[in-house]
């Protein structure tokens, strides 16, 4: 069963939040995503949304909880809590 995880979370300033988030492709390679998109609120380019997907519940689990995810948000200039939910193929 494939997975979506998605993350929103406000960033404050994505000049600085995306060249982080790109350094940490070889995270989410190493947990299996399979493709990514980023959003932003047309209102707030500030308000991001990062989608992932994954072969299993399992793998996105692991990836959301994995150190390393929650260090680069810190250096990436996370803004608060990020949401993060998790959702599996119907």
């Amino acid at each position: 069963m494939s997975a979506t995880l998605i993350v929103r979370h406000p960033v404050s300033d994505y000049a600085v939040w995306r060249p982080v988030y790109d350094e940490v492709g070889a995270l989410r390679d190493q947990h299996g995503c399979t493709s990514e998109r980023v959003l932003r609120l047309p209102a707030d380019g500030n308000d991001v949304v990062a989608i992932h997907d994954f072969p299993t519940v399992e793998q996105a689990e692991a990836f959301a909880a994995d150190p390393a995810l929650k260090a680069a948000m810190a250096r990436a200039g996370v803004a608060g809590a990020p949401r993060i939910e998790i959702f599996a193929s119907a």
